[in-house]
């Protein structure tokens, strides 16, 4: 009796010390990449003889496909990638910083309603008879994105919820799937390729403003210390200083919502 008594209570310290049964500690990494979908935005330029608007900018990501750049250290800001580096504070909750490195397109030739003034009208094969207030967004009028990239550097708070029982895992240290969801918050750093009214091409890093998201997703952890994570996250971005020319003088300004699709692989380990 003693000795099945003791096996017993073996067993269920065994199962208690599982090492997926505690996250407090832990630090995780993870790499993945993304697609992006964003709303109509108002973007405002300014300077010294000009400020316009063109209202509800549609604009849509990069994307890269799967390729080898993912991994390539040359080439990794080429493609859409997400970077986080993590630590859990108890089981639950854990907090993390990171890099989504978005890309933000408008798209050329649309036609747009454009409010405000600026020098040599007509000149950039922009104007449309019979309509004053529309414009075509040609590449002599106004070309603008972030594609190296729109970099939302953020910091974020997750929950993390084991459902291995769900679906009766026999042995949740092979196999664990976990539900995680998230806020967020942090500044904006694209580098933004802009050329309008035919100056000259510009593109520079510069902190342009701040961002605020919510994520929810799945995570499926192999052996321990593997794991493959898919998301949804959505957020709101503004920036009110972008930087358009080498000029001072020069800048822009937008706010838009954006929606992300993630899958990222990563590692989770103690130190």
């Amino acid at each position: 009796m003693c000795f099945a008594v003791n096996t017993f209570a073996q067993e269920e310290i065994a199962i208690q010390d599982k090492y997926t049964a505690h996250n407090k500690g832990k630090f995780f990494i993870s790499w993945g990449g993304n697609r992006e979908s964003y709303s109509k935005s108002d973007v405002t330029f300014r300077g010294k003889d000009y400020e316009f608007t063109v209202h509800d900018m549609k604009a849509h990501d990069k994307p890269k496909g799967w390729h080898v750049d993912y991994i390539n250290p040359a080439n990794m800001t080429i493609p859409q990638t997400n970077f986080r580096l993590g630590y859990f504070i108890n089981d639950h909750y854990s907090i993390a910083v990171g890099v989504d490195h978005m890309k933000y397109v408008m798209t050329q030739n649309q036609i747009a309603n454009v409010t405000g003034y600026y020098p040599n009208s007509g000149t950039y094969d922009e104007l449309i008879s019979g309509q004053p207030e529309q414009l075509i967004m040609t590449e002599k009028f106004l070309t603008y994105e972030h594609t190296d990239g729109l970099n939302y550097v953020n910091t974020e708070v997750s929950r993390h919820d084991d459902i291995s029982k769900w679906f009766r895992l026999p042995n949740i240290d092979k196999v664990q799937i976990n539900l995680t969801e998230g806020l967020g918050g942090g500044v904006l750093y694209p580098k933004t390729n802009t050329k309008l009214l035919g100056k000259e091409r510009h593109d520079d890093f510069h902190i342009s403003g701040y961002g605020v998201s919510a994520k929810a997703g799945i995570n499926v952890t192999f052996y321990k210390h593997f794991y493959i994570q898919g998301e949804l996250k959505g957020g709101y971005i503004n920036m009110q200083d972008i930087k358009t020319t080498a000029s001072n003088d020069d800048s822009a300004f937008q706010d838009f919502f954006f929606f992300q699709r993630i899958i990222a692989f990563g590692g989770i380990f103690r130190i």
